[in-house]
């Protein structure tokens, strides 16, 4: 199987809203379709890769930027990772994962690449292991502002 990673285009919005929306069930589609629709139109904001394999988007991952002063550099947060369940444990992932390691490696400002993962999924854990990504011994905390689309 040939996998394609190719940047993602506005046409691909509704694609990857679907895929977004199935992933969590407190997701509500008439935020994910614009919220996608804002990565897509603004790459300050972040940006998405798709995998296609026979024309077919079988994968997608978004990358957003969190500025470090600690290291004067930029990290790229892996988001919306989504793999279209016929197609994995075939590479797709990987093949975005490398992707994007490449770019990363290639921009003198990236000091780094993170990704959050429930801690109950196991499988994706030994996926980023494999990978070469380490726990770095943080836990992720959060304060969600109760507006349109925070749930």
């Amino acid at each position: 199987m040939t996998i394609n990673i190719r940047d993602a285009v506005l046409a691909d919005a509704e694609t990857i809203a679907a895929n977004n929306s199935g992933m969590a069930e407190e997701m509500d589609p008439a935020v994910v379709g614009p919220g996608v629709a804002a990565v897509l139109g603004s790459p300050e904001k972040g940006r998405y890769w798709v995998a296609e394999t026979a024309g077919v988007v079988v994968g997608q991952l978004m990358v957003t930027y969190e500025w470090s002063d600690w290291r004067n550099g930029l990290l790229w947060w892996i988001q919306s990772v989504y793999v279209h369940p016929d197609y994995r444990r075939k590479g797709v992932f990987s093949s975005l994962y490398r992707h994007v390691e490449s770019l990363a490696a290639d921009e003198p400002a990236v000091c780094g690449i993170r990704l959050y993962v429930e801690n109950e999924n196991r499988r994706a854990q030994q996926t980023y292991a494999a990978l070469g990504m380490t726990k770095p011994g943080y836990v992720v905390m959060e304060s969600m502002l109760h507006r349109r689309g925070n749930n």
